[in-house]
């Protein structure tokens, strides 16, 4: 089982490392689902663990429909994970109508040659799941990371099964969101995936300081390497 943790910070990026974990996606802002962390924070990390290292690539929080600006935002920033010593990137692009944007997808696709790219829930939004990963397969994305179409992946579980038996091996599916420690077994046994994606359930929560109406007064939270390695084990008792 490849377990991969949403990171924020060169702690977590330790604390996953050390608690077992295979790999880790590294992002900015993740109270707004993640954003492209800074070139510092990424070569920083690079140099703290050998562990795997996908790098988020999104220019900004809201919707997944970007201007060309932003493309090339995404474009440079993809340049720079890569000299930085990303193993990957994450992304995702949408249409205005709910559709994966396969163009823009697939020439991001070329831009992280040879990097492997994942799409993110991004993939939970679009309107049809079956011709989305098609898509995404002819654009050469090597992972989908979904809930299903679900709040969570525990909920969209058995939806996720199905991907997982439709890419018959030719894109990983991820499942990813809400994911912990008491339903961890559950979503790998109902879906089938041999990856899964776990973010704020194997973090330690932060505590106020100071005035708790100052919204910079609080401690981050940091992965809990114990938390991982508890996951871990329990998926290896897991039939």
């Amino acid at each position: 089982m490849i377990l991969e943790v949403c990171i924020d910070s060169v702690a977590s990026a330790v604390a996953a490392e050390r608690g077992g974990a295979a790999r880790v996606e590294l992002c900015d802002n993740l109270v707004e689902g993640g954003t492209t962390p800074s070139l510092g924070m990424i070569e920083t990390v690079r140099g703290a663990v050998r562990l795997g290292l996908m790098v988020m690539i999104r220019p900004r929080g809201g919707d997944f429909v970007y201007s060309v600006s932003e493309l090339e935002v995404m474009r440079r920033d993809i340049r720079a994970a890569r000299s930085a010593g990303a193993d990957g990137v994450v992304l995702g692009l949408l249409t205005r109508t709910g559709e994966v944007d396969l163009d823009r997808t697939g020439s991001l696709v070329e831009e992280a040659d040879p990097l492997p790219v994942t799409f993110h829930r991004a993939f939970d939004m679009v309107r049809d799941q079956e011709a989305a990963l098609e898509g995404l397969v002819a654009a050469g994305v090597r992972r989908i990371l979904t809930s299903g179409g679900r709040d969570s992946a525990y909920d969209g579980r058995l939806r996720i099964g199905e991907l997982v038996r439709r890419s018959a091996g030719r894109v990983v599916i991820l499942p990813g969101g809400g994911i912990n420690l008491e339903n961890a077994g559950e979503v790998v046994r109902d879906t089938g995936a041999g990856e899964i994606h776990v973010g704020g359930p194997l973090t330690a929560s932060g505590e106020s300081f100071g005035d708790p109406l100052a919204g910079f007064a609080r401690v981050p939270s940091v992965v809990d390497e114990g938390k991982v390695a508890a996951l871990l084990a329990s998926l290896e008792r897991h039939p």
